[in-house]
């Protein structure tokens, strides 16, 4: 197993030597010792959660890592191989069976949050009036545990009920259509909202705010969505909308979870072991 010891100091994004054991086959779409290889496979995929936890651009990837086109390049393969969304459904499965849950849940928890655009996303980016903001929605489905499910990128002033259906036919696909519920706010109102999610077998239900609403309400069930949009908002390259593509700004959003949840993964073997 390849370890974690290099010329250079570590950086406390650096993956460990248990979480390296687990994603390495995963991430490795050709052999370690490839002849067209240049640099240590995990050497860059410590140059991508470097760039991805700090927030800063591609380009100012420290020279102790790979260089940043390499690591962009890489990035891109992967992204597009769907390889961190492979990484999230199987750790998720693994997390839930370690919780005593079922390995597929039946409920998921719907929500959107709006981040702020960039020059390099402002082409794409939409108004939202109710948040006061221009940028990105990023539509979110996940467990009761808090573990993505699905998500989809569009512009802010899109209106959340629209992309139910899309939500709805990804949770199953990853589920394997174990999914009968899904919690959502009053943005998710409408029957054509209710028919989309039934078209997948899924009943849609609202959770309301209480009529006499002062300061901030902790809501049943929609409180955990709201605790994962704040765990990937630690990777500061995700609390705004810096990605010229779309594709791009949600495979990083996957990738982020699987930072988040191989990170969990280890604590939970050390805890049995």
């Amino acid at each position: 197993m390849e370890t974690n010891k290099h010329k250079r100091k570590p950086y406390p994004s650096d993956v460990t030597d248990a979480e390296w054991a687990f994603v390495a086959p995963y991430l490795a779409l050709m052999k370690e010792d490839a002849p067209q290889r240049d640099h240590s496979l995990r050497e860059v995929f410590n140059g991508l959660r470097w760039m991805v936890r700090g927030g800063t651009t591609w380009r100012m990837i420290p020279h102790d890592l790979p260089p940043w086109y390499t690591v962009y390049q890489q990035a891109m393969r992967w992204i597009r191989a769907g390889v961190f969304d492979a990484i999230v459904d199987d750790l998720r499965k693994i997390l839930r069976l370690a919780e005593g849950r079922k390995k597929e849940p039946s409920r998921a928890i719907i929500d959107s949050q709006t981040i702020q655009s960039t020059p390099e996303s402002g082409g794409r980016a939409g108004y939202d009036g109710h948040k006061k903001k221009k940028g990105s929605k990023i539509h979110m489905a996940v467990d009761t545990l808090g573990h993505l499910l699905a998500l989809q990128v569009t512009p802010a002033n899109e209106q959340e009920r629209a992309q139910v259906k899309k939500l709805c036919q990804e949770i199953q696909e990853v589920t394997g259509e174990s999914v009968e519920i899904a919690f959502v706010d009053q943005g998710y109102t409408g029957d054509q909202a209710k028919e989309d999610a039934k078209e997948h077998g899924i009943e849609l239900q609202v959770v309301k705010l209480p009529q006499a609403k002062r300061g901030f309400v902790l809501l049943p069930k929609r409180w955990v969505v709201e605790r994962s949009f704040a765990w990937k908002s630690r990777l500061r390259r995700l609390v705004r909308d810096y990605e010229r593509l779309p594709e791009v700004l949600a495979g990083l959003h996957f990738l982020a979870f699987a930072i988040l949840m191989l990170r969990r993964f280890v604590e939970v073997i050390f805890q049995s072991a």
